[in-house]
């Protein structure tokens, strides 16, 4: 299993691509992980923020293939524990490519949330997308070490 997050918008704050590489690097021990960065839309030109989703939802839409299995990180999507999102991961084991969305600001368009195979949510709290990206590079992570049986603290 290949794993993509795909993500509207740079990752500006240096602290936060430090905590997402330092993920990725203790990931490559597990599986493949490609961020991907889709460049975010600007509410000043397009004016409105369905205007700006939608945008964004072609961007990502482009780069989806027919057999991705799409997971939409969104707000009202399922809520998982860690041993059940561990638990997740495996079911999906068998999929070619997995491809994690976040979306931008204004979150995920009707077509973007139509096309993922499910939805997710980290948390019933809400989180910036770019705090998104970090929380969910370390719950893969998390979810490797649960799946291989080893100590989260080592």
């Amino acid at each position: 299993m290949k794993i993509s997050i795909l993500q509207i918008g740079k990752t500006k704050d240096k602290w936060l691509n430090e905590g997402i590489e330092e993920y990725l690097k203790r990931l490559s021990a597990f599986v493949q992980v490609d961020v991907i960065e889709l460049a975010d839309a600007s509410i000043k030109t397009l004016g409105n923020p369905e205007s700006v989703r939608d945008k964004e939802a072609m961007s990502v839409l482009k780069r989806l293939d027919d057999d991705d299995y799409v997971v939409l990180l969104d707000e009202l999507g399922a809520q998982k524990t860690s041993v059940e999102f561990a638990e997740f991961l495996v079911s999906l084991s068998t999929k070619k490519h997995v491809v994690f969305v976040i979306g931008g600001v204004f979150g995920a368009s009707k077509a973007l949330k139509e096309r993922a195979d499910c939805t997710v949510a980290l948390s019933r709290m809400t989180f910036t997308h770019r705090m998104a990206r970090l929380i969910l590079c370390e719950q893969i992570y998390r979810a490797m070490m649960i799946n291989a049986n080893r100590s989260y603290h080592v």
